[in-house]
């Protein structure tokens, strides 16, 4: 992982902490007390992003950390499986919950590990808990404060979004250009129903996590063999893109129905 990767976490802290301070701006004492008590939690997961930076914590969530501790991992792993399995699932959805930009990485650590089963389920359990805490966390704090400052383009998108939340959902975590922590906070803050946002990311990132997890299953052998594993080289291949744009597409259907039936109905 180069320079800029590791600047990105800096960069999510600097962000959540705009969030945050933006929005406790109001004028009257009772207003800003109470934004305080909502913003708690968004400012408990910066706090905790920012000591999970300053402690270093991010530089071993890279490839050549697997490289170099393979057999280590491997031999944990063999020790107690079924620990080795709590430990991961609880370190990759605190990871996902403090909006660490990583998953991606973690997701091959998962697959190198358990393999595609039962490193796959795993993956999606650890994610989509992890991605509901945050979710919860910006929709609790700061959702409505901000859906009731919103005008204009941003008004359009929620209302947008409330139209076809789940196929919305299952788009975002389908393809691969959206960030992962980014959404989990854009659907908190536009107000996406948790039951929508469980099952589009639940369902959204199977696809994307079989990838991810295909490419740790690989990477003992690649490793071995004094080969390269790039992510963008696996995730950007047509076997892997055409499939994700199909289950786009289709995802993109009732959106496209429920609009034709409007304009009808307006006709």
């Amino acid at each position: 992982m180069d320079a800029a990767e590791f600047s990105r976490p800096r960069r999510l802290a600097g962000i959540l902490q705009i969030i945050i301070f933006s929005v406790l701006m109001p004028s009257d004492r009772t207003s800003t007390s109470s934004l305080i008590n909502r913003a708690l939690p968004i400012m408990v997961i910066a706090a905790a992003l920012a000591l999970f930076i300053a402690l270093g914590f991010h530089r071993y969530f890279t490839l050549d950390v697997l490289r170099e501790n393979r057999e280590a991992l491997q031999n944990w792993v063999d020790a107690s499986p079924v620990r080795a399995m709590a430990i991961f699932v609880a370190v990759y959805a605190s990871a996902v919950a403090i909006s660490f930009p990583g998953a991606s990485i973690l997701t091959i650590f998962g697959g190198f590990l358990f393999g595609l089963w039962p490193g796959t389920p795993l993956i999606v359990i650890a994610a989509t808990i992890g991605s509901t805490i945050i979710f919860l966390a910006a929709k609790s704090a700061l959702g409505d404060f901000l859906s009731k400052r919103a005008g204009g383009l941003a008004k359009r998108m929620e209302q947008g979004f409330r139209e076809g939340e789940l196929s919305y959902m299952f788009i975002l975590r389908l393809a691969p250009f959206f960030p992962f922590w980014g959404v989990n906070i854009a659907a908190g803050l536009l107000g996406v129903s948790l039951k929508n946002f469980l099952i589009g990311t639940a369902l959204g990132i199977i696809p994307g996590s079989f990838v991810y997890a295909s490419i740790g299953s690989a990477a003992d052998a690649a490793f071995a063999a004094g080969e390269d594993i790039t992510l963008q080289g696996v995730l950007f291949k047509p076997e892997t893109l055409i499939p994700i744009i199909g289950l786009i597409i289709l995802a993109l259907i009732p959106v496209f129905l429920k609009r034709t039936k409007r304009v009808q109905e307006a006709q």
